[in-house]
């Protein structure tokens, strides 16, 4: 099976997950669809404005941001061709996971010149330093809302697994059958432990120090202190995007800044999860909300609904757009390409 024929089948599995979740979601509440209804129409669209600008910039931002890793490699992208493929790397993320950094780092290469693997290098950069501030983000959360973090964990993780332990337990058979999976672990590690040293050696090496190698990159920046701060004002835009939705619901109004930071954190692993975070997204934030916040359901299922849907239009929108856009604006390039 090819790669091609894998990612398609991974999209279709994910998508598939998403639509489930966002199935399970409304049906949840199907009951109270009135109530939901009323709550999208007598929610504050001053807020949601706000929150499409805050995105919109931090869009900008990673464009922007962009060059900082470029120009060390003696390349720069134009600003407008920059945000384009930004968008456009969005857009094409809702299609196939991962895809949007092929599509952005393919743009640039034909626009601007920039080898695809020197792109493609900066953009796995990027992602290093997102993981990094992800990491910071998991710290602060964990700094501000500890007993909540603490209650999910015992609820969700600890709880279910001790019941399972002591009915195991409980019963010797399960004992057995529970010795016997351990003992076939040990064994099956013992015997794929050889194949798992030329794993780190070969391939799968390569990517860790391709990782390594992107994340030293960041030394060679001329204006390290800039490209840091807005790596920060990144993340800040994201932060602050998903605050001022919470003004347009009287449900999720009295939340603060640490209850975002949960949000956050726990929302980025939804887009992760399936396209976009269709489905995945709305049902993790609703979730947060109704078992951890109180929220009431009305509130916590229009506010994460709400929220992605103002931003998968903005993409849609952007991304189509730049599609468009892009070829007009480097019109004379095309020109130069096609008579040489």
């Amino acid at each position: 099976m090819n790669k091609q024929a894998k990612s398609i089948i991974q999209f279709i599995v994910l998508l598939g997950v998403g639509i489930l979740l966002a199935w399970l979601s409304i049906n949840s509440v199907w009951a109270d669809r009135d109530k939901i209804v009323n709550s999208f129409k007598t929610a504050n669209y001053f807020w949601v404005g706000i929150s499409i600008l805050i995105s919109l910039f931090s869009h900008f931002l990673r464009a922007y941001r962009w060059n900082y890793l470029l120009k060390p490699l003696g390349y720069s992208v134009k600003p407008i061709n920059s945000i384009g493929a930004v968008l456009v790397g969005y857009f094409a993320n809702y299609g196939l996971p991962r895809m949007g950094e092929l599509t952005r780092c393919t743009l640039v290469a034909k626009y601007d010149d920039v080898p695809f693997e020197v792109a493609l290098g900066t953009v796995i950069t990027e992602r290093i330093v997102d993981m990094l501030l992800l990491l910071l983000i998991f710290f602060l959360t964990l700094f501000a809302q500890f007993n909540q973090l603490k209650s999910l964990a015992v609820e969700y993780i600890l709880t279910p697994l001790t019941s399972k332990l002591q009915a195991i337990s409980a019963n010797p058979m399960g004992m057995i059958i529970l010795s016997i999976v351990v003992l076939c672990m040990i064994i099956g590690f013992m015997l794929i432990r050889k194949k798992l040293a030329i794993l780190l050696k070969g391939k799968f090496g390569n990517i860790i120090l391709g990782f390594g190698k992107g994340l030293s990159s960041v030394k060679d920046i001329d204006k390290k202190f800039q490209f840091i701060a807005l790596s920060f004002a990144i993340w800040a835009s994201y932060f602050y995007s998903l605050y001022v939705c919470f003004f347009a619901f009287t449900g999720t109004a009295q939340l603060g800044h640490s209850e975002c930071l949960v949000l956050l954190l726990f929302g980025t692993f939804g887009v992760v999860f399936s396209p976009g975070g269709l489905g995945a997204y709305p049902a993790i934030i609703s979730g947060l909300l109704i078992y951890t916040y109180h929220v009431d359901k009305i509130s916590a299922v229009a506010f994460p609904w709400m929220g992605w849907a103002s931003q998968f239009i903005l993409i849609v929108v952007l991304g189509l757009l730049s599609l468009i856009l892009l070829p007009i604006i480097n019109k004379n390039k095309t020109t130069d390409e096609l008579s040489s």
